[in-house]
């Protein structure tokens, strides 16, 4: 199978590529990245003579990059995106470019050549939620830019699946963790910052609660999705293990034997969501995945 690999040289899609060719080595990978903000070469450094791994620097938003390489793949893994959401506060328009025309851009290309697609979105589309889990019919409530982008991208997806009878399947995912992130994410930038015994800030009281998958689990869960999920369906991928940030950080101080005097509690950001939480049964169930690394674990490793 040969796979196209969107943003591969992401902390999702560079775990993702390494796993698929230590589980898959007769897979091919081109891996299409613009090399913006959030991107490393090093995460990919050891695939340097790899003969089934191609590099590619390009932006999805360069149509003839992606009608070279489209006609010679069996699929697309989209994981191009801007994701950070202070940054889409601050300017919106990347995620703009990035997260919907890049999308458009993909979607225009398989109304002629009949790939599947699988997209990689987010649970923050659902906003913030008080009680309960989103299932994959929930309704969609972003709160921020980056949010909003992406759940703009689904429903332009889920257009073209019913218009144009693509071949496409959606993921969201709770937030990830592990090897490779960049420092400008809650985990890492603890460790960095702790490492250094800098301040670490925390937004608010530390209180807003995310449910945390290390990253291995979920591109397990994307392989899932690419070979047996259903097109025009959306598969939530979670790990039921909701934890706040205060505790998130406490964890990590401890491992690490700092001083809980490092956190620095300052102001929250504008329109945050206080909880997120994903209902997974559907993938668990019809697709028979489960996650298999809990967080103890997890952050160890990582």
């Amino acid at each position: 199978m040969k796979l196209i690999v969107t943003g591969g040289l992401g902390f999702i899609g560079s775990n993702f590529i390494l796993q698929v060719l230590e589980k898959y080595p007769k897979f091919k990978i081109v891996n299409i990245d613009a090399q913006l903000t959030g991107s490393n070469k090093k995460n990919l450094q050891s695939l340097k003579n790899n003969n089934n791994y191609q590099f590619i620097k390009s932006d999805i938003n360069n149509t003839k990059v992606l009608e070279k390489y489209v006609p010679h793949c069996d699929v697309i893994i989209n994981f191009a995106a801007e994701s950070h959401v202070d940054r889409s506060i601050s300017n919106p328009k990347p995620f703009i470019d990035s997260n919907i025309l890049g999308v458009f851009n993909i979607l225009e290309i398989l109304k002629t050549q009949k790939k599947r697609l699988v997209h990689i979105s987010t649970d923050e589309v659902f906003g913030s939620l008080r009680t309960g889990s989103a299932n994959e019919e929930y309704r969609l409530n972003p709160s921020s830019p980056y949010s909003a982008s992406k759940a703009s991208a689904e429903l332009l997806i889920n257009s073209y699946v019913r218009t144009f009878n693509i071949d496409s399947v959606i993921t969201r995912c709770t937030n990830n963790y592990g090897p490779h992130q960049y420092p400008e994410k809650l985990i890492p930038k603890t460790i960095i910052l702790a490492h250094r015994n800098e301040k670490i800030p925390i937004y608010g009281n530390g209180k807003s609660i995310r449910d945390w998958i290390f990253v291995e689990d979920h591109c397990d869960a994307i392989m899932k999705v690419l070979i047996k999920g259903n097109s025009g369906e959306t598969y939530n991928i979670s790990s039921q293990n909701e934890l706040d940030n205060l505790t998130i950080v406490k964890k990590i101080l401890k491992l690490m034997n700092k001083s809980l005097d490092l956190m620095d509690f300052v102001d929250e950001r504008p329109g945050e969501d206080h909880r997120y939480s994903l209902d997974s049964l559907k993938i668990r169930t019809k697709l028979k995945w489960n996650h298999t690394i809990n967080f103890e674990e997890g952050i160890r490793k990582t």
